[in-house]
């Protein structure tokens, strides 16, 4: 069957969306009605996904103190912090963790490229973080400070927490990333940006497009709409049409510089990688966007949300994680506010470990050759999460991709031929009660 071309596909959805809110579930106006779908029905009650990406912390580092099992006891029950192991007292080394508050996360960012972080890891001995490498350093080993991190905590046990829900690739931001779209290797560390907007501004030197197919091809392909939601964005675009060459730093960015964490960086959206989809209003589109959909009866049925640097909580540049919590926080409240609440599935993520220290060894390599990294936090929140449950199934990036196949794509898994083929869904985390259909583990 010849493929349509993402882009006509998605601007014909974004051009008829709101015609179509009433979708399979019937209705003579555009007012979204509960159990309405927007677009082609999914296979659960599941009608929408927001997928929150956060940015380098391992979950040693966030829930090593939330979880109350003793370390290494493996325990296989899933309800509650009881049921994840607490992170040990001390390091291999013997060195004991730092506190990691809003000042020490702004103030280290630790070396977090694939030689690195492999050296550290020492074949799954995870021993090298805090000393025996070039790149190893004490304050490697840190746990968020209890007080600063405590709203995870609540989703956790209000929703489903993954605790081994690993990075797919050991190494820096833009490759894990990629696998939100490919669910396979495409290049290794930060080693290319996209040739897109924002691009001028980037620390990254290289730029490179690469040819799908993606996830957003076959969803677009399908009808279903999706987008990315990034914040910055129109203001890195109105910068080059302007005098500027990059967008001016918002006033309240700690570090106060006009690129990142500042400022928008197209390296963080693995669409804009693609030229299909790069630039695309229909599938970038600015962050002030999302509450004006929502509040439209607009939501495209598949949501990546991506907040500046600053609002990611990626360590060093005066980078604080309360207000990457605060960031989280206010996406899920603004979903849940809406008429997509009974709805939507939101799952936030964190794309790699950021070169911190864990203490669970990773799988190994994926179906791709390429090796893990170390676990980062997975919560899943919303009506349909198994509430306060805590799932022992390897997951990682490919995962997220493998269930909105299922969901939208008719139950077809494994269509990008890479680990969407392999991985485990994400049935562990989900409610079968809520979703009416058993979502595969």
């Amino acid at each position: 069957m010849a493929r349509r071309s993402p882009r006509r596909s998605g601007r014909w959805l974004l051009s008829t969306l709101l015609l179509v809110a009433a979708g399979c579930g019937g209705g003579d106006t555009p007012s979204r009605q509960p159990g309405d779908c927007d677009g082609p029905c999914p296979v659960s009650r599941i009608n929408h996904v927001v997928i929150i990406q956060q940015e380098n912390h391992t979950f040693d580092n966030y829930f090593g103190t939330y979880c109350t099992a003793a370390p290494g006891s493996a325990p296989t029950c899933t309800d509650g912090p009881g049921c994840c192991e607490a992170g040990p007292a001390t390091e291999p080394s013997g060195a004991s963790p730092i506190v990691l508050d809003d000042a020490a996360n702004g103030a280290y960012d630790p070396n977090h490229e694939q030689d690195c972080e492999l050296r550290e890891a020492n074949g799954g001995l995870m021993d090298q973080y805090v000393t025996g490498t070039t790149c190893s350093d004490p304050r490697n080993f840190a746990r968020a400070d209890e007080a600063v991190i405590a709203p995870y905590r609540a989703l956790a046990a209000a929703g489903a927490m993954a605790d081994r829900y690993f990075q797919p690739i050991s190494g820096q931001s833009s490759a894990n990333d990629m696998y939100f779209m490919r669910a396979q290797w495409v290049f290794t560390d930060n080693d290319f940006k996209p040739d897109a907007i924002g691009a001028q501004c980037s620390f990254i030197r290289d730029a490179m497009s690469f040819p799908g197919p993606t996830l957003g091809h076959l969803l677009a392909d399908a009808g279903v709409s999706w987008s990315f939601y990034i914040e910055g964005y129109d203001a890195m675009v109105a910068s080059i049409t302007g005098a500027d060459t990059c967008a001016s730093a918002p006033p309240d960015c700690p570090a106060g510089i006009d690129i990142y964490p500042c400022t928008y960086d197209p390296s963080d959206i693995p669409a804009a990688y693609y030229t299909d989809f790069a630039d695309d209003p229909a599938y970038m589109r600015d962050f002030a966007k999302l509450q004006q959909d929502l509040d439209a009866s607009a939501l495209p049925q598949v949501v990546f949300v991506r907040g500046l640097g600053y609002h990611t909580e990626h360590p060093g540049l005066s980078t604080r994680i309360s207000d990457g919590i605060a960031f989280v926080q206010g996406v899920i409240d603004a979903v849940e506010a809406s008429a997509y609440g009974e709805d939507t599935l939101v799952l936030v993520t964190w794309d790699e470990g950021g070169g911190f220290f864990d203490p669970v060894a990773p799988p190994g390599d994926g179906a791709d050759g390429q090796p893990y990294g170390t676990r980062v936090p997975f919560l899943v929140v919303g009506p349909f999460a198994k509430a306060n449950t805590v799932s022992h199934v390897e997951l990682e990036h490919s995962s997220v991709v493998k269930f909105i196949e299922w969901n939208w794509l008719d139950r077809q898994t494994g269509q990008l031929a890479g680990r969407d083929a392999t991985v485990a869904n994400l049935g562990s985390l989900l409610d079968p009660a809520a979703t009416g259909e058993v979502v595969p583990d």
